[in-house]
């Protein structure tokens, strides 16, 4: 069993209180179905910075919106369970990267 980091990438925002609302039910009933294999809920992400040998170079232009950890069995079983997840409704796409132990 490995680590897998998801990281979201774009989609729409929604824009009235009760679509905030909606959207976040889906993300809860997704992380739900889920089950064990959430290792970290994760975080939405902020303003960024980006940093590189020669210094700041001003906000991160990657547009990575947040992340999550999770287990899976392999790689491709993590990118399976990506399928339903609410950001994929909205055009984003999920990322999924696996961790190396150390």
């Amino acid at each position: 069993m490995g680590k897998f980091v998801l990281v979201y990438k774009g989609g729409t925002m929604a824009e009235t209180e009760e679509e905030r609302n909606e959207v976040m039910a889906r993300w809860g009933a997704w992380f739900q179905g889920l089950g064990d294999s959430v290792v970290d809920m994760g975080n939405p992400f902020s303003e960024s910075k980006s940093v590189s040998s020669s210094g700041s170079n001003g906000a991160a232009a990657s547009g990575l919106g947040g992340y999550s950890i999770i287990n899976a069995s392999s790689l491709d079983d993590a990118a399976g369970m990506v399928g339903g997840c609410p950001i994929l409704e909205a055009g984003g796409d999920v990322e999924v990267y696996e961790t190396i132990q150390m």
